[in-house]
């Protein structure tokens, strides 16, 4: 996803989508489920159990015995997203100036450290502190 040197995204600014789902999550923790990445990252089990609860569909104690709960975290983990052919896709264009690729990486918690350069962690850390007072 590309950025502009004034932290403009072509997809709106992401500390104004952050914070309003943070705040609804908040206010209506019962409509609106809060995940952090790096938690569903490192339990992946418990959290598909957290949100299929969410959703009012939790696991029956057949589909925990028989594995279903591991087979969709295998379905869903990034390795097996980011090697579908739709996601390695670097198709763009006027309307659409990011390829489904540009959303992949590692999916490592921390990656970003490789991809940003001291300067811009100090410039996104203000902007985050301004933007999330």
């Amino acid at each position: 996803m590309t950025c502009s040197a004034k932290g403009v995204s072509e997809y709106r600014p992401f500390w104004d989508h952050g914070l309003g789902y943070w705040e609804a999550s908040v206010e209506s923790p019962k409509k609106v489920l809060f995940l952090k990445y790096e938690d569903v990252k490192r339990e992946p089990l418990g959290y598909v159990r957290k949100l299929a609860g969410f959703l009012g569909v939790p696991f029956t104690p057949e589909e925990e015995n028989n594995e279903t709960v591991a087979e969709i975290v295998k379905l869903c983990s990034f390795e097996s997203l980011s090697n579908q052919n739709v996601n390695k896709s670097q198709t763009s264009s006027g309307e659409r100036p990011v390829g489904n690729s540009d959303f992949f990486r590692k999916g490592e918690v921390g990656d970003w450290v490789n991809h940003l350069s001291p300067k811009m962690v100090e410039k996104l850390n203000q902007i985050t502190e301004q933007k999330l007072q």
